[in-house]
């Protein structure tokens, strides 16, 4: 089996996540794709496959002839994004792409004019959608590249490596992938997780991220006689959002700039719930963004009265970087001699996201994060450049490689 033939057959199985879920997995449909990786990870000759019951799997390639070798993996996540459904999917391969646009479905077109990194790709075989689903190229894709890296480490013997570990887990898509994840089961120097997006991008720094939850409280009073009596919530609502940062919000910021985003709102007259995501790469600024949401919480309460307005904010991850930089820089360095010797120019950029290397960095397991190859992830207009795929798995084997020989 190909990469191409691998990806396109994980394509087909439902793995969304669902942020409101209380259990682990978030889906019992990511446990049924799981369970046939599992199948395959043994068909595919790997040792030590084993699968929790939370849907973590972890195997070993054994070492071949470099022992002695620092011990590294290699993480990629199954479920697909909450944002878009991933039922049903239907790839199809545009072969040679022109530059075109590219008519996924009846009002549904990929264009470079809205989509300019399509015009990096001409030439190439793009996997596209029907227009009515995500792909599930995040990450999918990176789970094809790490097996089929490990398939192809198997028939080349005389490239020698030492002890690979590869990992797959739920949940990322919904901050939730390392909460379960064991890092000492696991038992790597370090690793990296293959869930970046265009090629040669490789990340070491990423948000630090918060959650916020606002309630506010109105008075509920017949609309007849509210005159003096009513508070609506939903204006309220309104209100409280003009108090944040108009220009710092994900549509108007880019790079290292933060962000408030405002990801949901339930509003009545009696109660409004709002539901905000808090980012920036600085943790000082990060901290001062957090206080400025609680400031704009008191203002409303010396307006509306003391409990009119509440927030709950909770840290989520820290940036990477913190981890990375002081002591673990060749880990970056073996990526970036990676990418060079199999013909990719590095792009080493921020996340303006997270992974789960993020978290299993602050777990003790430094974690970069390596291309997969997709781009415009969570939507219909997702893709993966087969090209893309075949040059993440180059990198990943040069990787093995190169680590034989530290």
């Amino acid at each position: 089996m190909n990469i191409v033939e691998r990806f396109l057959n994980y394509t087909q199985f439902d793995t969304q996540s669902a942020e409101e879920s209380q259990s682990v997995p978030s889906t019992a449909k990511q446990l049924v794709f799981a369970r046939y990786l599992k199948e395959e990870l043994e068909r595919e000759g790997l040792q030590e496959v084993e699968m929790d019951e939370m849907g973590y799997i972890y195997a070993t390639l054994p070492a071949n002839g470099a022992e002695g070798a620092p011990v590294i993996g290699f993480i990629s996540h199954y479920d697909t994004s909450p944002d878009c459904s991933g039922a049903s999917i239907r790839p199809r391969i545009v072969e040679r792409y022109d530059g075109g646009n590219i008519l996924l479905s009846e009002g549904m077109v990929l264009q470079p004019r809205v989509f300019p990194e399509l015009l990096g790709h001409v030439g190439e075989d793009l996997i596209v959608t029907d227009g009515h689903t995500l792909l599930g190229a995040d990450d999918k894709a990176g789970i094809a590249e790490i097996v089929q890296a490990m398939v192809w480490l198997q028939e080349h013997p005389e490239v020698k490596h030492g002890k690979i570990r590869v990992a797959f887990n739920p949940d990322e898509e919904i901050g939730m992938g390392a909460h379960h994840f064991n890092v000492e089961k696991f038992g790597c120097q370090w690793g990296y997780t293959m869930d970046g997006g265009d090629v040669g991008e490789l990340e070491f720094e990423n948000f630090n991220a918060a959650s916020a939850k606002v309630v506010i409280r109105g008075v509920s009073v017949h609309p007849g006689y509210a005159k003096g009596k009513m508070v609506n919530a939903s204006l309220l609502a309104a209100e409280f959002t003009r108090l944040l940062p108009a220009d710092e919000r994900p549509e108007t910021t880019e790079g290292y700039e933060g962000f408030f985003h405002l990801t949901g709102m339930q509003t009545s007259t009696e109660q409004a719930r709002l539901s905000y995501i808090i980012r920036d790469h600085d943790r000082e600024r990060f901290e001062q963004r957090k206080r400025t949401m609680l400031d704009c919480v008191e203002q409303m309460n010396l307006k509306y009265g003391e409990g009119t307005v509440t927030a709950e904010v909770n840290d989520q991850y820290y940036n990477m970087r913190e981890k990375i930089e002081p002591d673990n820089m060749h880990v970056v360095d073996v990526v970036l001699q990676a990418m060079r010797q199999v013909g990719v120019e590095p792009r080493v950029k921020p996340i303006r996201g997270g992974t789960d290397g993020a978290q299993l960095s602050f777990m003790g397991l430094p974690c970069p994060n390596i291309f997969a190859g997709g781009l415009n992830f969570h939507g219909p207009f997702e893709y993966v450049p087969i090209q893309s795929m075949e040059k993440a798995m180059r990198v990943v084997v040069k990787i093995c490689e190169l680590v034989a020989r530290l």
